[in-house]
Formats: C-alpha cells, sequence, structure tokens
C-alpha cells in the first residue's frame, strides 16, 4: 500500500487486505463510512461523491492492477466501495434489516456474476495473446469498477420490484 497513493483508494484503505472475502469486508467498511458520512452530506453531495469516487476509483483501480501485474486483483475493493455507496443512497433512508437486504443482494450479485454482471465482468477483461505480457491499462480499471455498478443495480433493481409488490 505504500508504494503508490492509488494503492490506498483502491484497497479501500486496507480493507481489501482482509484474508478471507476482502470484497465482502470492503462493501462492510463501505457500509459503516455512508453511515458516518450520511448525517453531512446531502443527496447533491452525495450524487458528486459517488461520481467522484467512481472516477477517482478507474484511476487507482488501474495504477494499482498495473503495480501488481494483475488484470483484477481480488485486493481492489473500491469498486464494491463505490458501488456500495450507490445501492445505500438510492435506498436510504430505511431500516436496519433492509440494508442488510441490500447487502446481502449486492454480495450475491457481485460474488455470483449472474447474467449481465458476468457480461460486465467480461467486457474489459484482458485476452491473452500468445508469448506477450498482458499490458493493463485504463480499460482494465474501467472494467473493475463497472461490474460492481452493474451489480449494484441488478440489486437495486431487485429491491424496487420487491417494494412494488409489497406494496400492491
Amino acid at each position: 500500500m505504500r508504494r503508490h497513493p492509488a494503492h490506498w483508494v483502491a484497497f479501500g484503505f486496507g480493507s481489501g487486505l482482509a484474508p478471507r472475502a476482502p470484497g465482502t469486508v470492503g462493501t462492510l467498511w463501505a457500509w459503516a463510512a455512508f453511515l458516518m458520512l450520511d448525517p453531512w452530506l446531502s443527496a447533491g453531495a452525495w450524487a458528486a461523491v459517488i461520481a467522484a469516487a467512481f472516477g477517482f476509483g478507474v484511476w487507482a483501480a488501474t495504477r494499482t492492477a498495473q503495480g501488481l501485474q494483475l488484470a483484477d486483483p481480488g485486493a481492489i475493493v473500491w469498486d464494491e466501495v463505490v458501488a456500495f455507496w450507490l445501492v445505500l443512497w438510492l435506498l436510504m433512508p430505511a431500516p436496519w434489516w433492509a440494508q442488510l437486504a441490500a447487502f446481502a443482494l449486492f454480495r450475491y450479485f457481485d460474488a455470483a456474476k449472474p447474467g449481465p454482471v458476468r457480461w460486465a465482468d467480461g467486457l474489459f477483461k484482458i485476452r491473452p495473446t500468445a508469448g506477450a505480457p498482458p499490458t493493463i491499462g485504463w480499460r482494465q480499471g474501467l472494467g473493475i469498477m463497472l461490474d460492481d455498478l452493474v451489480a449494484a443495480a441488478c440489486a437495486l433493481l431487485l429491491i424496487a420490484v420487491w417494494v412494488r409488490l409489497w406494496n400492491t
């Protein structure tokens, strides 16, 4: 983490270095950070923070992946952070159990990568060429961030359908 400032961000300020389930730990860090910041940020401020965090995340994920020489290192969890902030921003105010359900849905879509999440995950994957080392660039950083946004969208869609059915 000390080699480049981008690593601090990409590793979720250390949460991505968890020995087990770094994506889950990063999402838990995102949840705690959201709850701490939410009283101070308006809806418009959250929109700006999430947009800036996404752009900054593409840069941080790219630099960290290049530094590690891995196209999508599991320790990069900033993608989970930004995506779960989006889920919570659109969900709140919500009781703790609804937040927990959103957490579980997001983690399912992010980890299992069904349908559209798998598609988004594969969009910017490096396709190996014979005898050449992989060139990791901004496309891989964007890909790292993008599939989690799609996982967030899938979780939000299921939540919206559930709320609609519940209120009918």
